[in-house]
């Protein structure tokens, strides 16, 4: 049975009508000219980043000694870019609403960069405790054959190590981005921690689903 073209002119009212609703449902649109972070952008710094702390094991293969330095360099330029318009929009959408003065007039893109280069400048140290990380997991179960399978295989270090770049930038005093990142890899792993949890090195969690770390424990 063949639609009817005719039911297709009550659409523009539907729309008029769904449209009408922002006007009253404010806290549930967001619309004007102060654009939020955008959360595919938010997740394809995490795949960049997870690309720089385990090298060739993800999308490039082929890294040697010889290119893995000019693979890294493009991959902290376009950090440095995405990062700094994503930390920007987050730091803008932090004050909306409040009143600025000339005087308390901020320069976002300005502050954004400052905290992309400080925690671009946090990799090395967060490899290090990442590889602590995946020797716990290595070394915690009997059944891992060799730490490649870590890295390769356990949710767990997924979601500690989306944990761990979230937590340095929470600890930066970057708004709503953390909590984006680690409420993604909620999502992909049924392992929640919170980015303003405290964790130290050598930290591993095995079979994971349903496990909830808050910024309290």
């Amino acid at each position: 049975m063949a639609s009817d073209l005719r039911k297709k002119e009550e659409l523009p009212q539907l729309t008029e009508r769904i449209v009408a609703t922002y006007q009253k449902g404010k806290g549930i649109n967001h619309l004007g000219h102060c654009p939020l972070p955008n959360y595919d952008v938010v997740i394809e710094i995490l795949d960049d980043l997870k690309e720089i702390l385990y090298p060739g094991y993800r999308r490039r293969e082929n890294l040697h000694i010889g290119n893995v330095t000019y693979y890294v360099g493009v991959l902290i330029d376009g950090l440095h870019d995405k990062l700094t318009t994503q930390i920007a929009r987050a730091l803008r959408h932090e004050v909306r609403g409040a009143v600025l003065s000339e005087q308390d007039c901020i320069d976002f893109e300005a502050k954004g960069q400052a905290m992309t280069l400080a925690f671009l400048e946090r990799l090395p140290a967060l490899r290090e405790t990442l590889a602590t990380d995946v020797q716990a997991a290595y070394d915690g179960d009997p059944a891992c054959k060799n730490v490649d399978e870590v890295v390769f295989c356990y949710p767990g270090l997924e979601a500690i190590t989306v944990y761990r770049i979230a937590h340095e930038l929470h600890l930066l005093g970057v708004p709503f981005i953390p909590r984006m990142m680690t409420e993604w890899a909620h999502k992909e792993t049924g392992i929640d921690i919170h980015p303003g949890a405290r964790i130290g090195p050598h930290f591993f969690i095995d079979h994971g689903t349903g496990v909830v770390v808050g910024e309290t424990c």
